[in-house]
């Protein structure tokens, strides 16, 4: 069994069809096709379930996914950790970070961690959850930094990776005061939100939604599924939190921001919130890991990650009165 053939079947099951899955490969669509049916005459049993309209995996193929993912994961992993005895690699500890959390948690969080890194160098790579998760996925970086919910759909299961919990936000449905008018007096009308939730059937409220990618915007989909009663949106721009925050502020409609980023318009009421605080979602920061073995400096790093949380909490409980 090629191990190139499990790189084929993975790029065909990610892209959806054999052609774009080709092109990525660099080789034409048959050479592609003979190395799939070899794969599965070694396996047995076939990964695909071919029409003349889709290419989707078989129950087999999905078993199979995990598989191959994990093999991938633990060969390069393994390559890391050979390359790092031979001293043929620089200690380098390699992160991936949503959007926002790059811009916002991670500067100051990695200055507050300097001990910890050992002198180990920092490598970031800031993208949306989905191409950060199939970053650790594949084992090309040590550790990923996102939001997280117990809502969220992730593919990073307990059994092949941990969390750790770094600290807590909440999303906050906000949108921009509505036009306020002159009345008697010096008296004036105590503002109001423009976009106000739950909306109606007939009047959805404009919605300023995240890219499908998102990890917050998969969140917020996850919570307002399964809301009683509904909100009532549609969708009317899709973009990066910092934007749909300056899209609130034009009072284009509402979304849902990280309180941390927005504290300063509520306060200042350039932004309002668009429904009480029943609509507020709780999410954590997260520090997520393969559970197999990573490189000294990475392991290192995560240690002193755990010890320091685990001291915070027995600060906080040894604080608390009897």
């Amino acid at each position: 069994m090629d191990l190139v053939w499990l790189e084929d079947f993975l790029a065909i099951a990610e892209d959806g069809g054999f052609s774009r899955a080709a092109e990525r490969r660099h080789v034409t669509q048959p050479a592609l096709s003979r190395r799939i049916r070899a794969l599965e005459d070694w396996l047995g049993a076939p990964l695909f379930e071919r029409t003349s309209h889709t290419l989707t995996l078989t129950p087999a193929g999905k078993t199979f996914r995990s598989v191959a993912e994990d093999v991938l994961r633990r060969l390069v992993a393994g390559r890391e950790e050979a390359l790092e005895v031979a001293r043929l690699r620089a200690e380098t500890i390699h992160f991936a970070a949503t959007h926002a959390l790059s811009q916002t948690f991670f500067p100051d969080w990695i200055r507050r961690a300097d001990s910890a890194r050992a002198g180990a160098g920092v490598q970031l790579v800031a993208a949306n959850f989905a191409a950060c998760e199939k970053l650790l996925l594949d084992a090309r970086v040590h550790f990923l930094l996102a939001h997280h919910h117990p809502a969220l759909a992730s593919r990073l299961d307990t059994d092949r990776f941990q969390r750790l919990e770094l600290g807590s936000d909440v999303l906050v449905p906000v949108t921009a005061p509505a036009a306020v008018s002159a009345l008697r007096g010096t008296r004036r009308r105590k503002a109001r939100p423009r976009h106000a939730l739950p909306g109606t059937q007939t009047a959805p409220l404009p919605y300023l939604a995240y890219h499908p990618g998102s990890g917050i915007g998969r969140i917020v989909s996850a919570v307002l599924a399964a809301k009683d009663p509904a909100a009532w949106l549609v969708p009317s721009f899709a973009a990066p939190v910092m934007l749909l925050i300056d899209m609130a502020r034009e009072g284009r409609g509402v979304t849902w921001a990280p309180r941390s980023l927005v504290q300063n318009d509520l306060a200042e009421g350039r932004l309002l919130r668009a429904g009480a605080e029943d609509w507020d979602i709780a999410i954590s920061i997260s520090l997520f890991r393969a559970r197999a073995r990573m490189t000294n400096a990475a392991e290192t790093f995560w240690n002193a990650m755990r010890k320091e949380k685990l001291g915070k909490k027995a600060h906080a409980s040894s604080s608390r009165p009897p």
